[in-house]
């Protein structure tokens, strides 16, 4: 119970990690609000089964490439649950393009969500931090921000800003008690990776150094320990959840 008593939010949570994470902090005490744009089977089911705990949920609709609605989503979770102590920065999407073929429209697309919905969603949830003494934002990033593959200039130069961004925001925020901290996982079995009848979890584990591949539960307990008193100490940085994938040089 490490984050009882304290209301976090959490973006794009209707599905895989984003989903796993809401129900992790609430596993630990929380009460949660979840956003949600396509999955919303997921986040209502995710909802009944915090609610299952004797927690309080909510799962709100946003497209938080929308500064506007980035905006609502804060407010709307925050009074639900009478303020906010922990943001979870998870709604993103990827393309995988050469960088040639790279469209204005497939441009702002991720520019949109995987930075401009971080930026104001974290300016929006700060505010309110600042009513309550303080909190904890956790902007997910990703091994991209750390190392690159083809084909992946545009996801690559969105998860590069999450890192900066994270770092910055931390040293302007310290001053109200609010640690900025990142998360980036590695390869993370989501039910997309289902969508390709070739996938092998087996497979896909032995090119990851400790041998399988990761959950969405192992970034879930990384953002509790984060968001958490135990990580008091700790802002500014981003923590690699990667089996060990970074590690290991390619030639």
């Amino acid at each position: 119970m490490k984050l009882q008593g304290k209301c976090a939010l959490v973006t794009g949570a209707g599905i895989g990690i984003g989903r796993e994470v809401a129900l992790e902090l609430a596993r630990e005490g929380a009460d949660v609000a979840l956003s949600y744009h396509a999955s919303s089977s997921g986040a209502t089911s995710a909802v009944a089964e915090i609610n299952a705990m004797g927690r309080r949920a909510l799962a709100v609709r946003a497209d938080v490439s929308q500064v506007s609605e980035c905006r609502a989503l804060v407010s709307e979770a925050a009074a639900f649950l009478g303020g906010l102590d922990i943001l979870v920065n998870n709604a993103g999407v990827t393309i995988v393009k050469d960088f040639l073929s790279i469209t204005e429209e497939d441009f702002d697309y991720l520019y949109h969500l995987n930075i401009r919905g971080y930026y104001f969603c974290a300016q929006s949830a700060a505010a309110c931090m600042c009513e309550r003494g303080g909190g904890v934002i956790i902007n997910m990033a990703s091994i991209h921000s750390f190392m690159s593959n083809y084909r992946t200039s545009l996801y690559d130069g969105t998860k590069g800003a999450i890192l900066n961004t994270t770092r910055s925001l931390a040293l302007e925020l310290a001053k109200d008690h609010i640690r900025v901290v990142g998360v980036a996982p590695g390869v993370i079995e989501v039910p997309r990776y289902f969508d390709d009848p070739a996938y092998s979890s087996a497979e896909s584990g032995k090119r990851v150094p400790w041998g399988r591949v990761g959950l969405p539960i192992d970034i879930a307990k990384t953002c509790v320990f984060l968001a958490s008193a135990d990580a008091d100490f700790i802002t500014g940085q981003t923590i690699i959840v990667d089996g060990g994938t970074t590690t290991r040089m390619s030639l």
